[in-house]
């Protein structure tokens, strides 16, 4: 495989989608692919077109938080592209759609870059006002192939509370900086959980130093930790559309509101 001397000159828009938004992590385990898919329902309940792209190929989970398992996309007569699913007013493509849930990708990079790129070029997306990207933890491929190849308008990087994440969420950042994405959000999942029936908030990490390098231009949110959220996404039912009303809901209500007037839409 040649890669151009620009990494960037193959980079342009996917057809049809006016913006790419990134969704990472330094690390697994902070709730990215949470927040993806419940910032996608909520960018939905706008009245946005939105679709949803599960680019972690390794360890994929948009097909189980939609309650989509099993499922496999079609093929469009006309363009020959793939149909991403529709779930929830979204549209939705995963590696999870292509391979069994306890089937492991083992792959190298020049496939998994194949991928992608059949990912962005290759899938029906039709028309949409924002596409989610959730990216695999970490600072690997595919971060760098969405940069190189797609037309990206920013970025939310998710962590927990505690300084062990956020050592992590740093080189997030970093790399956000380094492939030219500008962070848009800083997202701090399960910050506090707050007791049923009361005003109080107990810290379920040592709280860390977030402030200590995030730039004013990043806007903080803050996401509580609520079962509810977990058991939604284990039942394929996203909180949004179980229960409208929650705490969890209104916070990823207003992370979507904040991007449509950053984004203009």
């Amino acid at each position: 495989m040649t890669i151009a001397n620009n990494p960037y000159e193959l980079q342009r828009p996917i057809a049809g989608v006016k913006h790419v938004i990134a969704v990472g992590s330094g690390k697994g385990g902070v709730g990215k692919s949470t927040a993806s898919a419940h910032i996608a329902i909520a960018l939905k309940n706008l009245g946005l077109k939105v679709g949803v792209l599960d680019a972690d190929i390794y360890g994929p989970s948009m097909p189980r938080i939609f309650g989509c398992l099993n499922q496999k996309p079609g093929i469009s007569e006309d363009t020959d592209k793939i149909l991403p699913l529709e779930k929830y007013g979204l549209k939705i493509m995963s590696m999870g759609f292509l391979v069994d849930e306890d089937q492991a990708v083992v792959w190298r990079g020049p496939m998994l870059f194949k991928a992608m790129s059949q990912f962005f070029r290759d899938v029906e997306w039709g028309d949409l006002d924002v596409l989610v990207v959730d990216l695999p933890p970490g600072t690997g491929d595919v971060a760098l192939t969405l940069a190189q190849q797609v037309t990206v308008s920013g970025a939310f990087v998710v962590s927990t509370p505690q300084n062990l994440s956020l050592t992590d969420a740093r080189k997030a950042f970093d790399m956000f900086a380094q492939i030219k994405i500008p962070v848009m959000g800083f997202i701090e999942n399960m910050a506090g959980f707050k007791i049923p029936g009361t005003d109080d908030v107990i810290d379920l990490f040592p709280k860390g130093q977030s402030e200590s390098f995030l730039n004013a231009d990043v806007e903080k949110f803050k996401i509580q930790f609520q079962p509810q959220l977990a058991v939604a996404c284990e039942t394929g039912v996203p909180l949004n559309q179980l229960d409208p009303n929650s705490e969890s809901t209104q916070a990823f209500q207003n992370i979507a509101e904040y991007l449509k007037t950053k984004l203009s839409l």
